[in-house]
């Protein structure tokens, strides 16, 4: 019982038993026999009140050592809890971090290996740079020009020819020099092909910023194009030497394209000419075709050849056939020999078997013998 809670009870009692007895003092008699019960009452009361104050503190004394534990137990499982979420948030923390360091390096990786690749990109575009500056000097000198263009020829045909198809610088017999000559035979013949490149009035063309100024361009390098389908056909077209016609080789598809879709007159006069213009495309086409025809000459050359070997092996497979038949023969007259081998060796087989049946006795006398068994012998042996 809490001790505070008493002494406050017991204060109370002896108040109110101190009131009552002050006023029974300045009470009558027969009030006061009255007030003497009433006290008495009163009495009863307060020690009713007392126990009842007694009971409801043991009360809640256990009450309080009962929520006591109950706060203390659930203080526990409060602290279970918030440790279990603890280390379960900890350990999601340290899953996301690794997650996210994972994530980072392969993030980093992968930034390097772009970085690099930008610079190797940006490497490349300056080397590029650099050789489109050397490009552009070279393009800008004619005679730089027409060396570009013949290395350019050169590698097409050595990439798809062999070495004794053509012939590079070839000098004819009019003392023009052909930057290639296709040695292909009669018909057609030697093929001339001549490398131009009218750089100069392509880019007039491809720089005009007015009408005006592009058709005239466009105009320029139609004239120059005619000029040199010109030229060729009159230095490169020889009776009885080359072909009835020539290539003209330009090493720019942009400056075929412009040509075919813009001058087709000066395409028209090309063929009138009997001057075929080709690109780089065009180019590696008609070498390819060259190469079938180089290669069904050469069929037709080695045509006599592959027919002498083929009487050759005709008269081979008949004399093998002749010689079989003369080995069937001596396999058939091996048989023959093998049948009667085999005949002889049963009559001898039979005649050892007659003579293992003669049954010679020691009761058969002399002349028992005599006159039975060579008697019987001599009409096997007869028969």
């Amino acid at each position: 019982m809490d001790p505070i809670f008493l002494t406050i009870a017991g204060g109370l009692a002896l108040a109110l038993l101190g009131g009552l007895g002050l006023w029974l003092l300045r009470a009558g008699r027969g009030d006061r026999q009255r007030l003497t019960a009433h006290l008495d009452e009163q009495r009863r009361h307060s020690l009713e009140l007392a126990g009842r104050l007694a009971q409801m503190a043991e009360n809640t004394s256990a009450q309080q050592g009962q929520l006591a534990e109950a706060l203390q137990r659930q203080e526990r499982e409060l602290a279970k809890r918030l440790e279990d979420r603890l280390a379960d948030l900890n350990r999601r923390i340290g899953d996301t971090l690794t997650r996210n360091q994972e994530s980072t390096q392969t993030t980093m990786t992968d930034l390097k290996e772009r970085l690099a690749v930008i610079d190797a990109a940006q490497k490349n575009i300056t080397d590029l740079s650099s050789q489109v500056v050397g490009l552009q000097d070279i393009l800008s000198n004619k005679q730089a020009r027409g060396a570009f263009g013949e290395i350019q020829l050169n590698d097409l045909v050595s990439g798809v020819l062999p070495p004794n198809a053509y012939a590079l610088q070839a000098s004819l017999s009019n003392g023009r020099r052909a930057d290639c000559l296709l040695l292909l035979p009669n018909p057609p013949g030697a093929i001339v092909i001549d490398s131009k490149f009218p750089l100069e009035s392509y880019r007039a063309l491809t720089e005009a910023r007015d009408d005006e100024t592009r058709a005239a361009a466009r105009k320029q390098l139609g004239a120059d194009i005619q000029t040199h389908v010109k030229a060729i056909a009159e230095r490169y077209i020889l009776p009885g030497e080359t072909a009835e016609s020539a290539l003209m080789f330009l090493p720019s598809e942009a400056i075929y394209a412009e040509l075919h879709a813009s001058l087709p007159q000066v395409v028209d006069e090309s063929f009138r000419r009997r001057v075929w213009i080709v690109s780089p495309t065009t180019m590696m086409a008609t070498l390819n075709t060259v190469r079938a025809v180089l290669k069904d000459v050469r069929m037709r050359e080695q045509a006599h050849i592959i027919q002498r070997e083929m009487y050759a092996l005709l008269e081979d497979i008949s004399r093998l056939d002749q010689r079989v038949d003369k080995l069937q023969s001596h396999f058939g007259q091996a048989e023959k020999d093998l049948r009667e081998i085999r005949i002889s060796t049963d009559k001898v087989a039979k005649r050892g078997g007659r003579i293992q049946e003669l049954d010679i006795g020691d009761e058969i006398g002399a002349g028992a013998l005599e006159d039975g068994k060579v008697m019987r012998l001599a009409d096997r042996g007869g028969a």
